[in-house]
């Protein structure tokens, strides 16, 4: 037979992830004559454009200029050797030209408001700025190198700010020591670079800051950068703002043993922050590449940030938790595959573990106490409960709000790559992200609303108590659970694509669908499912396709005002053979080449209608397949494997015909949150198995 394959808006995205391939045994269902056009592009687009809001909404936008503003103070990096007093340096010394500085040895202290102007080379000493608390100083380096083995290259004690310009084409480097001679009782400077007023620095020139005691350029007020390159090497933290750090522009390269770019305030909600306007940021970090003690910005730029080492230093990971959480089954599933006859193994001793008592997870699992290290408890040989300490390795990390308006970004890091203790906005942007742990994560909302996201590698991609997905085109792999909400997944626009080896999408509450397009490859074993959820699916609108083990399969929940079709295969079948749907009248709703093997498949599509269905599998088809899924071209050469009724809004279809649904938890088959029920695997209503497609005669 050629079919033409055409057009079905919803089933041809919904069945994306329904890659059944035939069984294989030379099934008497030969296939129709005729041909089918495949055209399913308009209806993705329908499905991605049509968004209802979320249950939950979206948060207001927050951009760089709500955070910082950049004074004309900040910018003006303009300077005259008439007016200003000059610093020249030369070995050990000093010459000062001017009024406002003097030279003792080989520190030169800046007492007095005005614009000093610093060349030269000074071996071993300090420029340090020692002003009225009321006072502006204007610094220009203008090929400069300072070096101090004690202390601080440059020194701000105190002025009410300090902006330091970069003169063009000039080179400017700050060496200091690997110890500090420090006054007694204190622990100031801390960097190379160190100020106790507000910092700006801009220009167009170059500043290398080589840190060896400890940070590389470190404010406990504002610090901000208009421009400028800008490259530091430091022991410690390459760039620290306590209250504020924000970049208008520029070029900054940081390499460091501990954060890369931080705010450190945790005692002002109105400080701490990280505000990212645009630049290029090239940042490799032993700990978190930019992190933020209360929100984190960005509007553009260019990121490429490596964090602990990447993802390829991530811990090896052990599936511990049972139903509820990551991982399997507690006790006795071998290869976190589930026994083909459908029956459910006894849990470990002392009843279900985390999350396994059937209530929904009020939230995403607590990982860390703030912004700084992350901590993990244990239990003590004594049986009391310990806390350890363990080095946050996030490349972008906010300990209150996370938002990226726009921006390029290549993430990689040994634990999460975006990581919010509060909320995490995505509007615009694209980021290619390779994580040890989450690609995205939000302790409360997650909302991704926009821009291109490809997690090529994770633990889980996105995770979050609540996550709305509004928009956007995300492609997201993992080695656990692609999509994990703690208790709310809304989809109301945007594309979605996963490969998971856990579970596909997975809700500790209900999920929620209302637009958009959705394709799961899902898990291979039967300890996990293309869909997870312990309440409700409600499926009103978009198309859904989701491919993958039967053990625990769940569909959309008969409540749902949009149909869905759920289909399970007695055997396996291959990856990437196709698997095509069309109604009564021959006109196509989906032809998909799932990624992975597969035993189940679910579809839920706007033209899921009530009346009759056949499902083929096998064949070929011609035209372009987008990720599986074919958008024009024939379709032709399938097996049939069963021919079925749609009567109401969740159909449960073996290949035998209709079956009954997978009970448990949430009525749409039981979520990994809920006690063990009947559950069928697509099995007849008494519980066998239903024939082999080879022994039919339809």
């Amino acid at each position: 037979m050629n079919k033409f394959i055409i057009g079905s808006k919803a089933g041809l995205v919904l069945l994306l992830a329904a890659a059944l391939t035939a069984c294989g045994s030379g099934s008497n269902n030969a296939a129709g004559s005729g041909s089918q056009a495949i055209s399913t592009a308009a209806a993705l687009a329908s499905a991605s454009s049509g968004a209802a809001k979320t249950a939950s909404g979206t948060a207001s936008k927050i951009t760089v200029s709500d955070v910082v503003s950049f004074s004309e103070e900040d910018t003006d990096a303009a300077w005259s050797a008439d007016t200003a007093t000059t610093i020249a340096l030369s070995g050990s010394g000093a010459t000062v030209s001017g009024s406002g500085a003097e030279v003792s040895g080989s520190t030169v202290t800046i007492n007095a408001a005005g614009t000093y102007i610093i060349s030269g080379s000074l071996d071993s000493g300090q420029i340090a700025v020692s002003a009225a608390d009321k006072d502006k100083v204007h610094l220009i380096l203008n090929g400069a190198s300072i070096t101090n083995k004690n202390s601080a290259p440059i020194y701000i004690q105190q002025a009410d700010k300090v902006t330091l310009t970069l003169a063009d084409g000039t080179e400017n480097t700050l060496t200091d020591g690997a110890s500090y001679i420090l006054a007694d009782g204190s622990d100031e400077p801390s960097a190379a670079l160190f100020s106790k007023a507000d910092l700006t620095i801009n220009g167009t020139g170059e500043l290398t800051v080589k840190a060896s005691y400890n940070d590389g350029i470190a404010g406990k007020d504002d610090v901000k950068i208009v421009s400028g390159t800008i490259s530091v090497t430091a022991k410690d933290d390459g760039i620290v703002g306590k209250d504020l750090v924000a970049v208008k522009d520029g070029s900054i390269t940081i390499q460091a043993g501990g954060d890369g770019i931080k705010s450190t305030n945790d005692q002002d909600a109105d400080k701490g922050q990280v505000a990212l306007a645009s630049g290029t940021f090239e940042i490799t970090a032993e700990k978190d590449a930019i992190q933020s003690e209360t929100q984190l910005v960005i509007d553009g730029g260019t990121y490429k940030l490596t964090a602990g080492g990447g993802s390829a230093n991530a811990p090896a990971r052990a599936q511990e938790e049972g139903f509820g959480g990551k991982g399997g089954f507690p006790g006795g599933m071998p290869n976190g595959e589930l026994p083909q006859d459908g029956s459910m193994p006894a849990p470990a001793e002392g009843g279900m573990g985390p999350g396994q008592d059937g209530e929904a997870m009020s939230g995403a699992s607590e990982k860390e106490s703030a912004a700084g290290a992350d901590k993990t408890t244990g239990q003590a040989s004594t049986g009391e409960s310990e806390e350890t300490e363990t080095a946050s390795t996030k490349a972008l990390k906010s300990g209150g709000d996370l938002n990226i308006n726009g921006g390029t970004f290549t993430l990689d890091s040994a634990d999460d790559a975006v990581h919010s203790n509060g909320n995490a906005t995505i509007r615009e942007g694209k980021l290619d992200i390779a994580a040890g742990d989450d690609g995205i994560h939000a302790d409360n909302l997650a909302t991704l609303a926009g821009g291109t996201i490809r997690v090529s590698k994770s633990y889980e991609a996105i995770e979050g108590a609540t996550i709305d997905i509004t928009g956007g085109d995300l492609e997201v792999n993992a080695s656990d659970d692609g999509v994990n909400a703690g208790s709310q997944l809304n989809i109301s626009g945007g594309t979605l694509k996963v490969n998971a080896e856990g579970d596909g999408m997975d809700s500790n509450g209900s999920v929620a669908m209302s637009g958009g397009t959705v394709i799961v490859n899902g898990p291979t074993g039967d300890g996990n499912g293309a869909l997870d959820y312990d309440q409700t699916f409600n499926m009103t609108g978009g198309f859904l396709v989701a491919a993958g083990s039967a053990g625990m399969m769940q569909s959309a929940s008969d409540s749902s005002s949009q149909y869905s079709v759920a289909m399970s295969f007695t055997e396996s079948q291959q990856a990437g053979q196709l698997v095509h749907l069309e109604d009564a009248d021959g006109n196509s709703v989906l032809t998909f080449a799932p990624a992975k093997a597969y035993r189940a498949v679910v579809i839920s599509s706007p033209e899921l209608k009530k009346g009759s269905y056949t499902l083929y599998t096998g064949g070929s088809a011609t035209g372009t397949a987008v990720d599986g899924l074919y958008q024009d071209g024939t379709y032709s050469g399938g097996t049939k494997v069963v021919a079925f009724e749609v009567t109401g809004s969740a159909t449960w279809v073996n290949e035998s015909g209709i079956t009954t649904p997978n009970q448990g938890f949430g009525g749409g088959g039981m979520g990994h949150g809920g006690r063990p029920g009947n559950r069928q695997g697509g099995m007849t209503p008494s519980g066998t198995q239903a024939a082999d497609s080879s022994k039919q005669t339809q």
